[in-house]
């Protein structure tokens, strides 16, 4: 009469193995262990709606747009809803805003120091969290 020998097996389950990799991906893993999915990539928000910053702007590039000119916003803690009619560049010279375009659920952080630049037509939420204090100049087509 034959016996059976179990012996533990050498090849573990790849599934198994690789599940926390697998749900990092989002794919499958075949039988040879092989990662199938695709990684998804998300564009940063400025990218995708066209608002450009520089952060910690020089003294020498504030001269040089003339933001001492500039007319100057102040608000306190609160929720704004805005669009943008017009190019509009924005010197945050304090506080914080976060900025969540309309039908979005992320948001772009802009802080004191940075130089912001959004576009005409753009609409979104802003949400101020304390004191904040910007200076900003409207721009027409072609201004840089």
């Amino acid at each position: 009469m034959a016996s059976i020998i179990m012996a533990p097996s050498l090849i573990s389950n790849p599934q198994k193995r690789n599940s926390r990799i697998n749900r990092q991906v989002g794919g499958c893993i075949d039988r040879s262990g092989v990662i199938k999915g695709m990684l998804r990539v998300e564009k940063p928000l400025e990218e995708l709606y066209n608002v450009r910053v520089e952060r910690k702007v020089s003294q020498q590039r504030l001269e040089e747009l003339g933001v001492s000119r500039w007319s100057v916003w102040k608000t306190g803690k609160c929720r704004l809803p805005w669009d943008w009619q017009v190019d509009q560049l924005v010197y945050i010279e304090e506080g914080e805003v976060r900025v969540v375009p309309e039908g979005s659920k992320r948001y772009m952080q802009f802080l004191a120091g940075d130089l912001v630049r959004y576009p005409k037509w753009f609409e979104a939420d802003l949400y101020f969290n304390g004191p904040y204090q910007e200076r900003y100049s409207f721009r027409a087509y072609g201004d840089d």
